[in-house]
């Protein structure tokens, strides 16, 4: 192609995007936007880069080079950080001469359980990284704030936040014993600190199926499944492994309470997912998470929030939850008023190609 098509944005996203077995919120992040651009006359080329990001193989960081070489000189890329943030050597020098927005889903030094060389590497080549793109997009205003650390202009930095899809209320019953916590088992996302808690209120009636990935990080998963035999709450805790949209539909409707003990997030989309159902959340307080949970209209909270890494304060909010049949009543009926604030994936969409729309306007 000699000329840049002025409405193409070539997208490019992890390989595993359509894995099933590793599902992510970034993942449908991008798969969503990937088809709702469309409507808002983008016309969007999916590249798909297989390969351990952000650390990747030779033959990975070959394949992007020869991708991004291979563009048209000033067409619209946005890279999904995963991809992008840990390659600088790769994107610096294309974003000379292409126009390069950034998806960040989490900074790559945030992840849980990195050594501190590794993570200020990966923190020095994710500012640089961005530093050079011509647009910055994250999913919420506490993730711009976090960036703000690697020195980026207020004006290069786009919010976007995730959007939600319309679902019909949870019934949700009486004793409120059902729990949900629908997360990939890896050290972010707490299940560890999750089982200690449940393992001090046996006393008291509940089940907890936690729906996702076990794939990521199987030394994790040992550890979570050996934490649950030797609690002894096999029987009410269940690692089902990633469900298909329709069987975590069917989770979310037969769930009381969506619980999460996330040790870092940048928005929490099942946070968002839990509130389209009107299901109330327990939660650590890190990151995004508060905004996503956010309040209803007439200022309460539609869940709870204790302190990150603090697996009594955990089991503490859950005794009360399953024991303050008040204070289940009142968090449902909050859950059930902020559902009506949510938005929708076509406004995120939106968004999205406002942001392309500027960077497409703007010089290189």
């Amino acid at each position: 192609m000699s000329t840049t098509d002025i409405r193409a944005v070539h997208v490019v996203l992890p390989g595993d995007v359509d894995d099933v077995t590793v599902p992510s919120g970034g993942n449908v992040y991008g798969r969503r936007v990937c088809r709702d651009l469309a409507d808002h006359g983008w016309r969007v080329h999916l590249i798909t880069c297989a390969g351990s990001w952000p650390q990747p193989e030779d033959g990975a960081r070959a394949a992007l080079a020869d991708t991004l070489a291979g563009l048209s000189e000033g067409a619209v890329v946005l890279l999904d950080g995963l991809v992008a943030c840990g390659v600088p050597d790769i994107v610096v020098p294309q974003a000379r001469r292409l126009r390069i927005a950034v998806l960040v889903h989490l900074p790559l030094a945030d992840e849980t359980g990195l050594a501190p060389a590794v993570a200020a590497d990966l923190d020095a080549r994710e500012k640089a990284t961005l530093r050079a793109a011509a647009a910055v997009v994250v999913t919420s205003p506490w993730a711009a704030s976090r960036l703000a650390a690697h020195g980026l202009d207020a004006s290069q930095v786009h919010v976007v936040t995730p959007g939600t899809d319309r679902a019909a209320p949870a019934p949700g019953r009486e004793s409120g014993s059902r729990m949900l916590c629908p997360a990939a088992v890896t050290p972010r996302k707490g299940h560890d600190l999750l089982v200690e808690a449940l393992a001090t209120i046996t006393d008291l009636s509940w089940t907890c199926v936690c729906a996702g990935a076990l794939r990521r990080d199987a030394a994790h998963v040992t550890r979570v499944r050996q934490l649950i035999d030797n609690t002894g709450i096999d029987d009410r805790v269940r690692l089902v492994g990633p469900y298909s949209r329709q069987e975590l539909d069917t989770a979310y409707a037969e769930s009381d309470l969506v619980v999460l003990a996330s040790r870092a997030e940048t928005y929490g989309m099942v946070v968002a997912e839990a509130l389209a159902r009107g299901i109330p959340v327990l939660a650590t307080e890190v990151g995004a998470v508060p905004e996503t949970l956010g309040r209803a209209p007439n200022g309460d909270v539609p869940g709870l929030l204790v302190a990150p890494e603090d697996a009594p304060a955990l089991a503490r909010a859950l005794r009360r939850w399953l024991t303050e049949a008040a204070l289940r009543k009142r968090l449902r009926a909050a859950a059930r008023s902020r559902r009506g604030t949510l938005h929708g994936w076509d406004e995120t969409a939106r968004a999205l190609a406002s942001v392309l729309d500027d960077l497409r306007g703007e010089p290189r």
